[in-house]
């Protein structure tokens, strides 16, 4: 028979298949967790020891430490744990120094669960005081999640490359390093229909998110030497490729892109990441598709960094690397016709917005990132910090 779950426990237990799913959205094994506290929830998170190399950054731990901070205690006796995946050893015995009241799990975990599969650390009886532990909530939903993560990891290429596209040869980026090495990919989102959008996602999730857009003659990778500096200082990095560009798939025909593909597929991106405490960066003030984006949630956006366009010098210092996503003629169908739209001038209602609506902070330098990465990265941080 199917388990049978308080209507409070499953309507916590789907909050925390979200927090799960955000893991997930970032290559992290999806794990999600929700803490509780006299039915109101005060903490959530989610795993994210790649993405923060840590260990211990476990969803549980995450919950925990945030819940602590938000009740000011380290003590949280009056607090459930729901949690996606039947927690380890070291979550478990965290949980248990906290003086958890209850902790909820949905699916079991074959070989690292201590809580009843691999040994039952809430089972020790001469712990005091003891921690309630039930598992099986939702659980078919929190093991189908998990067996679609890994299902993917051992299928290296779930989407298929749509035959109006070309897919740039990996060994074309092997000599690059910097974000290259931070590479995720995403494929289902409603506006790319089934076209693979590539994004660089690095750093710490506590401070600021850079989300960094790049010009018409370049792709993720020219943020390389800014990226180190605002990751070293504690904050993210999101670098997305537009569809034509980096390692993004590049549709065959220039009539494919369009202003409203490019903006929608990014709005979409950020909604996917939930990305918050975000600094925009565009290549330019003028840059029609950047400019615009903030506009439609400008809850999420804090500030603003315009930059100075790559030119034609700069493309020829860096031509190796930028030249990378692009081995022939036919990768190229997006240069131009983005280069156009991107270069209209911004309609009336763009330029209200950031003169009257915007209420973040702005910094313009009319650098190359390219050239000036760490010196606009580390101006960025004196500045927006």
């Amino acid at each position: 028979m199917p388990h049978l779950a308080p209507p409070d426990d499953e309507y916590f237990m789907r909050l925390a298949l979200a927090q799960a799913q955000k893991a997930q959205a970032m290559g992290e094994v999806p794990v999600g967790a929700v803490m509780v506290q006299q039915g109101q929830v005060i903490a959530v998170g989610h795993n994210a020891p790649i993405s923060t190399h840590d260990p211990s950054a476990h969803a549980e731990i995450n919950a925990l430490r945030a819940a602590a901070q938000s009740v000011g205690n380290y003590r949280l006796q009056d607090c459930t744990l729901y949690v996606t995946l039947e927690p380890c050893t070291m979550c478990s015995g965290a949980l248990l120094h906290a003086r958890l009241k209850r902790v909820v799990f949905g699916a079991k975990e074959p070989r690292m669960g201590a809580a009843g599969s691999v040994h039952n650390v809430f089972g020790i009886q001469s712990l005091n005081p003891q921690t309630q532990i039930q598992g099986g909530v939702l659980a078919d939903e929190c093991a189908a999640l998990m067996q679609t993560f890994f299902k993917a990891r051992r299928n290296p290429n779930p989407s298929p490359l749509r035959e109006d596209a070309l897919r740039t040869p990996e060994c074309r980026f092997e000599a690059l390093t910097g974000l290259s090495q931070s590479s995720h990919f995403v494929s289902d989102l409603p506006t790319l229909n089934g076209w693979r959008m590539h994004y660089v996602d690095q750093g710490s999730h506590e401070g600021l998110t850079f989300l960094c857009l790049h010009d018409s003659a370049a792709w993720s990778w020219v943020y390389q030497e800014a990226s180190a500096v605002w990751v070293a200082a504690g904050h993210r990095v999101v670098a997305p490729d537009l569809l034509g560009f980096g390692k993004s798939d590049k549709p065959k025909k220039a009539s494919a892109h369009s202003l409203d593909l490019h903006m929608r597929s990014l709005q979409a991106l950020i909604q996917r990441l939930d990305l918050q405490r975000v600094v925009l960066v565009v290549p330019s003030a003028q840059d029609a598709l950047g400019m615009r984006l903030p506009m439609t949630d400008a809850s999420r956006f804090v500030g603003l960094l315009s930059l100075g366009e790559t030119d034609a010098k700069t493309h020829s210092q860096a031509a190796p690397a930028l030249d990378a996503p692009f081995p022939d003629k036919g990768h190229r169908a997006a240069l131009d016709v983005v280069a156009s739209f991107r270069a209209a001038p911004l309609p009336a209602e763009v330029l209200d917005f950031w003169q009257h609506a915007w209420r973040g902070r702005r910094l313009d330098l009319n650098l190359s990132v390219s050239t000036h990465g760490t010196a606009i990265a580390q101006e960025a941080v004196k500045f927006f910090i």
